[in-house]
């Protein structure tokens, strides 16, 4: 590339402290940044990156469609929520000044089996101003590419499980409100298991309506669907509350989960195919004991059967890494609102952007 590689930072919570220094360490430049934190909004971005003041103050997020005019950024990296809705103002606004977007919101990496409308608004909005919008981050390697790479050794599939354990103490508050952290048992059937037996009309219904909630695993399956070649003919989700034994407390929440209150959840995502192979799964998303870590694991069975397993994932770098080193494949990607299952595996970049 001739110039650095501009990037505005939308959301400056604790992925961004990382992806920032990846994004200047691959020669690239963090050209503005915004937030809704009233505390942290007037800050160089060097006090979020721990580093010295990199002369980029933290802006309201108020001024988000101001800035892009000024600031004319190459891409702005979205790392805020975990929905299409929660993301949908701050998409328009950037595809609108024709800014391409990366996310890490987990349904943005395959949108269109769980929120239709919304994905066909933003990728014609995509389209009309020449951008790319893409959602990607730790699923892209670890829930999606790898997994296909070892079906590619795979002479015949019957089943793909899956299943991967997070802390939910990582990823801010929001994510733990998706999980039910808190929640009683009734409160937790009230707000997040009451889409567990809903019908195919009903679940059309809320997805026409953008009210439909996915778990990431709704997603992720639909990506490896794609990516394979499989066509999906029956979907469910089953969403199961995980209790704390004893009080336990939440850094990110502030607060002392007490015994029988939510610590997380597992939310199972069963699916047929036309193909006749099946998808079991999971994500565990919970606050940690002291005793438990990451684990990301998956099984392809059928000739031969593999089993694969991570320990430990350090998640938030992966995820961090792999939006940073995505940052040319959206640049350079048709316009629309495209999922990774349609550009090249994820690389390492051996040499700067420059």
């Amino acid at each position: 590339m001739e110039e650095k590689l501009r990037v505005l930072q939308i959301g400056c919570g604790k992925m961004s402290k990382y992806i920032m220094r990846y994004v200047y360490e691959k020669g690239g430049e963090i050209v503005g940044a915004v937030d809704i934190n009233h505390e942290i909004i007037g800050q160089d971005i060097g006090k979020i990156m721990e580093c010295d003041e990199k002369g980029v103050v933290i802006s309201s997020l108020d001024y988000l469609n101001d800035l892009l005019k000024k600031l004319k950024p190459s891409i702005a990296i979205v790392t805020t929520m975990s929905t299409m809705n929660d993301i949908l103002e701050v998409s328009r606004i950037c595809l609108k000044n024709g800014v391409n977007v990366i996310t890490t919101c987990e349904e943005a990496f395959f949108p269109s089996n769980s929120n239709p409308n919304l994905f066909k608004e933003l990728d014609t909005l995509a389209k009309a101003n020449h951008c790319t919008i893409t959602g990607c981050g730790y699923q892209d390697v670890f829930w999606g590419n790898m997994v296909t790479s070892v079906c590619g050794s795979t002479h015949k599939i019957t089943k793909i499980k899956g299943s991967s354990c997070y802390n939910v103490e990582d990823y801010g508050i929001a994510l733990a409100n998706v999980h039910g952290v808190g929640l009683t048992k009734e409160e937790f059937a009230k707000k997040i298991a009451k889409d567990n037996q809903i019908s195919e009309e009903e679940l059309a219904k809320k997805m026409d309506n953008c009210e439909f909630f996915p778990s990431y695993m709704w997603n992720v399956v639909g990506w490896l669907s794609a990516k394979l070649g499989f066509h999906i003919t029956d979907i469910k989700q089953v969403c199961v509350p995980i209790f704390c034994e004893k009080e336990l407390h939440s850094n990110t929440l502030d607060i002392t989960l007490l015994e029988g209150q939510v610590r997380g959840m597992s939310a199972i995502i069963y699916a047929s195919t036309k193909e006749n192979v099946l998808f079991e799964v999971e994500c565990v998303g919970k606050v940690y004991l002291e005793d438990e870590y990451d684990v990301n694991e998956w099984t392809i069975f059928g000739e031969p059967t593999t089993h694969i397993v991570n320990e430990k994932p350090n998640t938030v770098m992966l995820t961090c890494a792999d939006i940073v080193n995505r940052l040319t494949d959206v640049i350079n990607s048709r316009p629309g609102f495209v999922s990774t299952s349609e550009m090249e595996s994820p690389k390492y970049i051996v040499e700067k952007f420059l």
